[in-house]
């Protein structure tokens, strides 16, 4: 794969089906990372669904998907939490065989949100939890800083999730 065969864009309502089966698809690969169960997000009913594709046509919010083909290879999403809050990157997933520096999937679906952050802020914040080293990794690796401050994740197994921040130029 090329990273130029993979197509970035925005949802739409209409990609109901497929949010929903790449969602299925992120929670099966590492449920800790997503505050919601597989158990949750499998009795979501085709409205609850409609509703998350849309977030790619909502102010305020976006998610943003990677395709090669006609697979879904790839997910981010932002929102701003309140009127006080800067955006929030949420919901950070790339197929494991789209992974790494040749993929390039997760630097192009980055770039993505941080241009919607912008419109939005001075920073993009995110939190990940403690249990995923990788993770923590991968988004130093894109220019994202420990805070220092947590709070307790809400699921099983609990632990903390730290907050990571990045400044947008």
């Amino acid at each position: 794969m090329q990273a130029s065969d993979v197509v970035i864009r925005t949802t739409t309502t209409d990609d109901w089906q497929a949010v929903r089966a790449l969602r299925i698809e992120m929670l099966r690969d590492f449920p800790l990372a997503y505050g919601e169960t597989l158990e949750h997000a499998l009795e979501v009913d085709e409205q609850g669904w409609r509703l998350r594709a849309a977030r790619g046509e909502t102010d305020g919010q976006t998610s943003v998907v990677a395709i090669e083909g006609s697979r879904w290879v790839g997910h981010m999403g932002g929102y701003i939490p309140d009127a006080t809050s800067g955006p929030v990157l949420v919901g950070v997933y790339v197929a494991p065989d789209h992974r790494g520096e040749a993929a390039d999937v997760s630097r192009r679906l980055l770039t993505a949100v941080e241009d919607w952050a912008r419109g939005h802020g001075s920073t993009l914040r995110l939190e990940v939890h403690e249990a995923n080293p990788r993770a923590i990794r991968f988004y130093e690796k894109l220019g994202f800083t420990l805070t220092g401050r947590n709070r307790e994740y809400e699921l099983a197994p609990g632990g903390l999730e730290l907050e990571m921040i990045k400044p947008l130029r």
